[in-house]
């Protein structure tokens, strides 16, 4: 049972398959009125805040009926219970490629501009608040909702949303730092004076760094410990505070225009599948006959894609019906990833996540965010591993027995896997030389550690002599 405690109106807990906010009369109010605003109910029915409900009295006094749960509600002073629907796959801001911090930014400016009309807005904008199902955003936290007074003209999460999104973007876009080690590090984002640092002259008095970084950091060292920057500015004309906001969420706007992410950053393996492919028209014809008579044979509803570079396999098991939680290490495949589900509304979640260092238990206690393993354990009836296990193998030393003991965990049923031979152009690029040190991997060795824990069902020669691809079932 995981419980996260950071807003002090109420704690969120998974609890036997379900996610159930417990809220004390401090927040009571404040959801009551988000569950019925008009506004929040067209983001809801397009997809893009999480459905919820408040518990009636009678699954109340089923909850109470554990021990835990008992002791958590009076040790909260919990008044009343919301459940919400949950989204297949969890993931962290320190998982996503830029194009998904982006998109999850806009989506915070779209529920706190939408929300003006009603009188209400929001009172904190960070990337926690936000999940994926698929490529869609979601916002999740229905008491991060708050009343607005009418004459107020400040949105005091102005400066959370500039850390935590616009300046980790900034430092991406023009410096190449990478956001799963930085926002892995920074749960808060980046300081104005870390990113003003960071730049020359030139680059300082130029937008959007001026208004980001080098405006913010003059200011902050001529106010010191002034607090008063951070209270509430009441105008004595409604309108002209309605103004004046609707002003602000303008200017973040443009100021997150300007650090979008470019579609056509370079990796060493984004054209993997395009014109410098490193093999024939017919291997991949032949793959992915593979793969889909896999497909359709057991139509999985869960697919895990491990190393899926561009996303074409990807496509291939969402196209096929599949849920897909989509992971390569480099952060500009998992972008065009992202960008080719969005833009053919596939159901596939792509993530930077590298399967030989995956991502670890994060915050209080390491048990806030979850390692990604303990999330991704058997929570698929498929997995792939097309063209990776050479890469884990050589490069990061990690043996064939616990490569597949470990798929043997993440999948419940079948795994699709690639095999490439020692005489491949690709595994001798990799090893620079050092193949004879990898004799001993060959297919009976290869066949020999899956019988361990699977079943093979079929395998085919895809490159003559060098690649093979097996269709395992787990024992």
């Amino acid at each position: 049972m995981a419980v996260s405690f950071r807003d002090p109106a109420g704690a969120l807990l998974s609890y036997e398959g379900r996610i159930l906010r417990l809220v004390n009369k401090q927040g009571e109010g404040d959801i009551n009125a988000a569950l019925a605003s008009q506004a929040l109910r067209g983001f809801v029915d397009s997809g893009h805040v999480v459905k919820a409900w408040p518990l009636a009295q009678e699954g109340m006094r089923e909850l109470l009926g554990d021990a835990r749960l008992a002791d958590l509600v009076n040790n909260n002073q919990v008044s009343m219970v919301v459940e919400h629907e949950r989204i297949p796959f969890q993931s962290f801001p320190y998982e996503w490629p830029p194009e998904m911090l982006h998109r999850a930014a806009r989506l915070t400016l779209d529920l706190g501009e939408a929300m003006l009309a009603e009188g209400r807005g929001l009172k904190d904008a960070t990337p926690y608040n936000v999940l994926f199902r698929g490529p869609k955003p979601v916002f999740v936290d229905w008491l991060s909702f708050e009343p607005r007074d009418p004459a107020d003209s400040t949105w005091l999460p102005y400066a959370q949303f500039a850390r935590t999104f616009l300046l980790p973007l900034l430092v991406n876009k023009h410096f190449g730092l990478q956001l799963g080690p930085l926002l892995l590090q920074k749960r808060d984002g980046l300081e104005p004076e870390e990113v003003y640092r960071l730049s020359g002259w030139a680059k300082r008095l130029r937008l959007p760094f001026l208004t980001l970084a080098t405006i913010p950091t003059h200011l902050g060292a001529k106010q010191g410990s002034d607090t008063t920057i951070y209270q509430r500015k009441t105008e004595e004309n409604v309108e002209k505070a309605r103004f004046i906001l609707e002003q602000q969420f303008k200017r973040l706007r443009r100021l997150l225009k300007r650090v979008e992410p470019d579609a056509a950053s370079a990796s060493a393996w984004a054209d993997y599948m395009g014109a410098k492919q490193h093999f024939t028209d017919e291997y991949l014809q032949r793959k992915e006959a593979f793969v889909k008579s896999a497909l359709e044979e057991f139509k999985p509803e869960k697919v895990l894609d491990i190393g899926c570079n561009t996303g074409y396999f990807s496509g291939v098991a969402a196209r096929a019906g599949a849920r897909v939680v989509a992971i390569d290490q480099d952060p500009i495949v998992v972008g065009s990833v992202w960008r080719m589900a969005e833009a053919e509304n596939l159901d596939v979640l792509p993530l930077v996540v590298d399967i030989t260092r995956p991502s670890p238990g994060v915050g209080w206690r390491n048990e806030e965010c979850l390692p990604f393993l303990d999330r991704a354990r058997h929570q698929s009836d498929a997995v792939m591993m097309l063209a990776v296990i050479h890469h884990m193998l050589v490069s990061e030393r990690i043996p064939l027995p616990e490569i597949l003991e470990l798929a043997a965990e993440l999948t419940e049923n079948i795994l699709i896997i690639e095999f490439v031979g020692t005489d491949d152009p690709m595994f001798q690029r990799i090893t620079r030389g050092r193949e004879h040190l990898y004799a001993y991997l060959t297919r009976e060795f290869f066949e020999l550690n899956a019988h361990q824990h699977f079943n093979v069902l079929r395998s085919q020669e895809i490159e003559p002599s060098r690649r093979w691809i097996y269709l395992l079932q787990r024992k």
